[in-house]
């Protein structure tokens, strides 16, 4: 796979790093990913995907961008209001990197589509405020064998995590919590949605590259109130609806 002229200046960073280089601005190229939610998480994700020169980001999306959305949500403009979040997305990235191709889905995921709204894909990145989204999102990647990397916010916290097979988003929550709220009822500094979609993105890099360690069955917990982040080894609960029994070990 080559680059061309313009890519080897837009990737020169990349090009240079000793982890990355060319063999893993290659995979880049040749990778393709999902963005479940173009959201707090899935907006500035999908922006450093795009600057990285992932070949493939398929958008999956069925909301449009609201006014409020603005405050955290940067692959937006005042513009873009009333738009399509998936529609807007696409022409955004598509003037940040033309190398890319963008896969705008503007559809809900659900237990019924997530296999086939995901297929295809290297990697699924999922930054979506629903638990019912975040279980069927789970649960296909589980069944098709694709790593999943997963953000979450709340308030002034929030985490990601990285998923491959065991253990998987279901051993980490088993059910939905009782207390469980979305960011418009709750709340959420918006500078909070940037350092965790940062964070995702840089996960999935990672993965596809191949630098470094990936959160593969770790949670990393970040604190933006104190400025503090730690990290938790997942255990596979062998009673998990999805990926739990012998068969799956």
């Amino acid at each position: 796979m080559t680059f061309s002229d313009d890519e080897i200046e837009r990737y020169a960073r990349h090009l240079v790093l000793a982890e990355l280089g060319g063999p893993g601005q290659q995979r880049l190229k040749a990778a393709r990913v999902a963005l479940i939610g173009v959201g707090g998480v899935g907006a500035p994700a999908a922006l450093y995907l795009a600057a990285a020169g992932v070949g493939t980001l398929r958008l999956i999306d069925d909301d449009t961008v609201a006014l409020s959305n603005l405050q955290r949500q940067i692959l937006f403009t005042g513009a873009d209001t009333g738009r399509a979040k998936v529609e807007a997305g696409a022409a955004a990235l598509d003037a940040l990197n033309p190398h890319v191709h963008i896969e705008p889905v503007a559809e809900r995921l659900t237990a019924a589509n997530a296999a086939a709204l995901i297929a295809g894909c290297d990697l699924v990145l999922d930054g979506t405020d629903d638990f019912a989204t975040r279980f069927a999102v789970n649960a296909a990647c589980v069944a098709a064998g694709i790593p999943l990397v997963s953000g979450a916010l709340g308030r002034w916290s929030g985490q990601v995590a990285v998923f491959e097979g065991r253990p998987c988003y279901r051993c980490l929550v088993p059910e939905v919590p009782p207390e469980a709220e979305s960011c418009a009822r709750a709340g959420v500094v918006g500078a909070l949605a940037g350092v965790i979609g940062t964070m995702a993105a840089l996960e999935a890099i990672k993965w596809i590259t191949g630098a470094g360690t990936p959160l593969s069955g770790r949670l990393l917990l970040y604190d933006g109130l104190a400025g503090t982040a730690r990290t938790v080894t997942l255990p596979a609960d062998p009673a998990c609806p999805v990926c739990g029994g012998a068969d799956r070990a």
